[in-house]
């Protein structure tokens, strides 16, 4: 990393929900924290669940989020990396980030080392002990025939079923999610199991709407990423610490 240089990560924006109103007030202060960082940004993480809902026709995407794409293309544009990760919520993306923006979409966990610091990178979804309904669940839209048959529908049915589902999620709902404890926490397991084979120094993950900072041993530290309906948490790496901190919205004043 160069000097003044700084890896910033950020996920859960779930834009499109609860209604266009607000998701338009909440693109545009991600627009302004984006802004913001741009100028000491060694690269950009964004890990996950960017649209409450996300599917690629071969030559029709969702309409909206004017705002935050064309924020992306300008920062691509003035030569800082990008990486955005599919989440639960928008896993059927494909290939128009990557053609329209040039960012890296990644698919999973990808490993990353700065400053001679490791990270594991991911949404997080799926991870660790249970939940193996949703697991099952996450199979069946991640592959090729669900994907092909959903693609068959017309956008006007298939875009408007998923935001209708969207409104109804608890996310749209506001509802908040509670700390479990370490024990309970199924992404800390996970983070657990996978020191036992390989070190890290940190696991950066999203999916949870939780800001979380938890050591997991002197060396290694799990870092939950929370989201921007809530709390409007991100974390940033300057080559030798990495703190969550949030941005400063008119709601925190």
């Amino acid at each position: 990393m160069q000097q003044g240089k700084k890896v910033y990560f950020a996920s859960d924006f779930h834009l499109g929900i609860p209604s266009h109103t607000k998701s338009v007030a909440r693109e545009k202060i991600i627009c302004k924290w984006l802004d913001g960082i741009k100028d000491d940004a060694a690269h950009i993480y964004l890990v996950g669940d960017l649209f409450d809902f996300w599917f690629e026709y071969k030559t029709v995407v969702p309409k909206g989020h004017i705002r935050f794409l064309g924020k992306l293309a300008e920062l691509r544009d003035a030569g800082i990396p990008i990486t955005c990760f599919k989440g639960n919520h928008d896993m059927w993306q494909f290939g128009y980030l990557k053609e329209e923006l040039g960012i890296e979409l990644i698919d999973g966990n990808i490993e990353v080392e700065f400053s001679s610091q490791s990270f594991l990178i991911g949404h997080g979804d799926g991870k660790g002990p249970g939940d193996n309904g949703y697991k099952m669940l996450k199979k069946l839209f991640r592959s090729n025939l669900c994907q092909w048959l959903f693609a068959r529908l017309h956008p006007n049915l298939s875009i408007g079923i998923a935001n209708y589902f969207s409104r109804k999620s608890r996310v749209a709902g506001g509802e908040v999610e509670q700390f479990l404890g370490n024990e309970k926490e199924w992404l800390v397991q996970y983070c657990r199991k996978k020191l036992e084979s390989k070190p890290y120094n940190y696991f950066v993950f999203g999916h949870r709407h939780l800001p979380l900072d938890i050591p997991l041993n002197e060396k290694s530290r799990y870092i939950n990423l929370g989201d921007w309906i809530t709390h409007f948490t991100y974390a940033v790496f300057d080559g030798a610490n990495m703190e969550l901190k949030t941005f400063d919205t008119p709601a925190n004043n």
